[in-house]
């Protein structure tokens, strides 16, 4: 199992989208952490697991919300860079 790091504009986007789900509805936000925590989890465990985009970046869509987990492998570590919502500008994490 890999330690998992998050950048910390990651970190708040998750912050972010988890107030924006309990601000509508607490059942849909439980549900969204725990989605992404599952992600995260599977993530840890099975890094290769998900498709490598052309910056050698690794994209894990959620099932049931517009999200996706991009990350990079660092030696025996995952680190994500973003929960990227899907109707966001593309690829806007590039750069961290």
């Amino acid at each position: 199992m890999s330690t998992v790091e998050f950048h910390p504009e990651a970190l708040l986007e998750l912050e972010e989208s988890e107030a924006w789900y309990r601000e509508r509805d607490s059942l849909l936000a439980t549900a969204f952490s725990i989605e992404v925590a599952d992600a995260i989890n599977e993530i840890s465990t099975y890094p290769d697991r998900w498709p490598t985009t052309r910056d050698n970046e690794h994209r894990l869509i959620l099932k049931r919300f517009p999200f996706s987990i991009i990350y990079r492998l660092r030696d025996n570590s995952v680190f994500v860079t973003a929960i990227a919502h899907h109707r966001r500008r593309p690829n806007y994490w590039r750069s961290r």
